[in-house]
C-alpha cells in the first residue's frame, strides 16, 4: 500500500527495545534547492531518533539536490559539511538525474569510456533539441546531452503534466544558476561553481548497495538487502548488468533510465524477489510505500510540499513539516 499522513505531533523516538542491536538507516528524498526544508527534516530527524544511533547512522541522500528551490549553494555546502559536523555517521550520496546534469554542465562527469565523448549521444535526441532549447554556448561541443538540455532555453514555458511554468530550462535549472550569482544558461557557472561543489557533484555515485538492513514488517523484523539509486531499477532488464553499469558509471549512457525514468523502474524487478531486497529510490515526485519497494519523494521540488525521510528498522516517515514535542 502507499504510505502518506498528515504533519503529527511526537514525543517518542523512533529507537524501540526490539531494533537496539539493529543499525539505523536513514534514506533522505529529494531536496531540490530548499534548505530550509533540508535543515528541519535533519533536525527533526536527529530530535526522533536515540542520539547514540543517530550519531552512527548511515545516511542515504537519493539525489536530486539541485533545480527548483532557490538555495542549491547552500544545500551543497550543507551536505559537504555533514562528514566534519558527524563523524562517526556513513554519509551516501547518490546523484539524481538533475545533479547528473549539473555535473555535465560543468565539466566533472567521468569521461566516456574509450575515449569516444558525448557528441554521439545527441543524435538518440535531437529532435527535441529545437523544443528543450538545448545549450549552445561556450564549451557545448563536448558536453553530454544532459548539460546541454539543462542548460537550455525551453521553447514552451507551461509543464502540462505538472501544471507549472518551466523554470529556463526542462530541468527547472534557473534557480541553480541565480544561486551562484549567474543568469540562467551562462557559461559563468562554470567559473562560479567552486571546486568543492565540482568535487561533490564529480564523486556522487549512481547505485548504493546496503547488506544486512532491517525493516519492521507485519511479520515482524526482516533482515534485507538494500539498494538505493534515485529512480529504480529497469524491469525485464538483467539487474547484475544493471548494477555494473551504474557501479562503472557509465556516462556513454545519454540518458540514464535508472536515474530518470518513470514507470520502467517503478517495481523491484522480479529476480530481486526470491530474497527480501529493498529498493529505495526518490525522483517520482510521491511518497509511495509497498513492501520492500520504497520511494521517498514526496516534495518533487514543489515549494508547498515537504521534504521527507524514511527510518529503518521502523519504517518510521519523518517530514521537515512535522512539529516534534
Amino acid at each position: 500500500m502507499s504510505s502518506s499522513s498528515d504533519t503529527t505531533t511526537t514525543s517518542t523516538t523512533l529507537t524501540s527495545t526490539t531494533n537496539k542491536n539493529k543499525k539505523l538507516v536513514i534514506c533522505i528524498g529529494d531536496i531540490h534547492g530548499y534548505i530550509t526544508k533540508l535543515q528541519n527534516v535533519w533536525s527533526n530527524l536527529e530530535s526522533a531518533t536515540d542520539p547514540h544511533d543517530f550519531k552512527t547512522a548511515t545516511i542515504i541522500f537519493l539525489g536530486d539536490y539541485c533545480d527548483r528551490g532557490p538555495n542549491t549553494r547552500d544545500v551543497i555546502d550543507f551536505l559537504i559539511s555533514l562528514p566534519s559536523r558527524y563523524p562517526n555517521q556513513t554519509h551516501i550520496f547518490l546523484a539524481g538525474n538533475h545533479d547528473f546534469a549539473f555535473a555535465a554542465f560543468v565539466g566533472v562527469l567521468p569521461p566516456a569510456a574509450g575515449g569516444e565523448g558525448f557528441r554521439g549521444g545527441w543524435r538518440e535526441y535531437e529532435e527535441s533539441e529545437e523544443r528543450e532549447g538545448w545549450f549552445k554556448g561556450e564549451g557545448y561541443e563536448e558536453m553530454h546531452l544532459q548539460g546541454r538540455r539543462w542548460a537550455g532555453n525551453i521553447t514552451v514555458k507551461v509543464n502540462t503534466v505538472k501544471g507549472t511554468e518551466y523554470q529556463g530550462s526542462i530541468y527547472d535549472a534557473a534557480p541553480t544558476f541565480e544561486s551562484y550569482g549567474v543568469p540562467h544558461g551562462s557559461a559563468d557557472l562554470i567559473k562560479a561553481v567552486p571546486d568543492s561543489h565540482k568535487k561533490f557533484l564529480a564523486d556522487l555515485i549512481w547505485v548504493h548497495e546496503e547488506d544486512d538492513v532491517f525493516v519492521n514488517t507485519e511479520d515482524g523484523v526482516e533482515c534485507c538487502k538494500l539498494i538505493a539509486v534515485h529512480a529504480g531499477l529497469e524491469k525485464g532488464v538483467d539487474v547484475k548488468q544493471q548494477l555494473q553499469m551504474l557501479k562503472s558509471r557509465d556516462t556513454r549512457v545519454p540518458k540514464v533510465p535508472q536515474l530518470s525514468g518513470r514507470m520502467n523502474v517503478w517495481e523491484i524487478p522480479e529476480e530481486l524477489r526470491t530474497s527480501p531486497t529493498i529498493i529505495v529510490s526518490g525522483h517520482h515526485g510521491k511518497l509511495h510505500v509497498e513492501g520492500l519497494r520504497l520511494i521517498i519523494d514526496e516534495g518533487g521540488g514543489y515549494a508547498h510540499k515537504p521534504v521527507a525521510a524514511i527510518v529503518l528498522p521502523s519504517m518510521k516517515i519523518i517530514r521537515d513539516t512535522d512539529v516534534l514535542a
